[in-house]
């Protein structure tokens, strides 16, 4: 009885719940582009009460806020329900990690843009700026974030900078046109985000518009900064000869090349 009975409550964990109310509470403006915030949730009901908050307070409100959370056993799910009325669209279950959750959330998205919000980290006011300069269907528009220590990250990126950091994740808002076309390479656990943005800077079909406004506010602690990746960091250098070509490949190589001299470097 134990045996069968164990087994019936791990199915009922895997059963997939959902819910969202937002276009109840709120028209959606026709006038505006519709942004879609996707966040990806497990186990963070310390962090996500604020991060919820700051959208709340933002003043473009011509939202949809998707949540995909990977079947968290703390409450998590009962802050979701409790904000529902600013939700979308949020479902429970597990998956295969971050990023597949992100390529699945893309799918329930109904905006002319797409953001990726970390549980842990919050919008600033001006996110809701950001939003009013949305007007090029074909335009990736990024600007600049701060981390939790007050650190700002972020200008403008030529495809060669891409090759030696990642724009900010917190910092960019994509046309859906993107996830048309690309989605997340799951078999990066990290920087998944950096080769999707190596392929969208060698994308002629896309423009790319640097506006310098505060977007967001992250956690270092999060994630990325317990989980290696060393596969990306291996095969970092054939997605930019695939997507930036030849002459931003050759100055990347000869940048790696410089810094492999230097003792303590940490450039891949």
């Amino acid at each position: 009885f134990h045996t069968l009975q164990s087994k019936k409550n791990k199915l009922t964990t895997m059963e997939k719940v959902c819910g969202g109310k937002r276009e109840q509470a709120f028209p959606i403006a026709m006038d505006k582009p519709m942004v879609s915030i996707v966040i990806v949730t497990r186990n963070v009901e310390a962090d996500l009460p604020a991060c919820l908050q700051s959208i709340r307070l933002q003043s473009y409100q011509n939202l949809q806020i998707i949540i995909f959370d990977g079947d968290s056993t703390d409450g998590t799910i009962e802050i979701i329900r409790k904000n529902e009325n600013i939700i979308s669209y949020w479902q429970s279950e597990p998956d295969k990690g971050i990023y597949d959750a992100m390529n699945n959330a893309v799918k329930k998205a109904a905006g002319q843009w797409i953001y990726f919000l970390g549980a842990d980290d919050v919008l600033l006011p001006g996110f809701s700026e950001m939003a009013t300069r949305l007007v090029n269907p074909s335009a990736i528009y990024y600007g600049d974030c701060l981390t939790d220590t007050s650190l700002k990250l972020g200008g403008v990126f030529s495809a060669y900078r891409l090759t030696k950091m990642n724009v900010c994740h917190h910092a960019v808002l994509y046309p859906r046109a993107v996830f048309s076309k690309y989605h997340y390479p799951v078999q990066y656990p990290v920087y998944a985000d950096h080769a999707l943005n190596i392929q969208c800077w060698g994308d002629r079909s896309f423009s790319r518009s640097y506006i310098p406004i505060e977007i967001a506010r992250f956690k270092t602690t999060g994630f990325s900064s317990t989980t290696k990746d060393e596969l990306f960091k291996k095969e970092k250098g054939s997605w930019i000869k695939k997507y930036l070509g030849a002459f931003i490949y050759f100055r990347y190589r000869l940048k790696k090349w410089k810094e492999s001299k230097k003792e303590g470097s940490r450039f891949y």
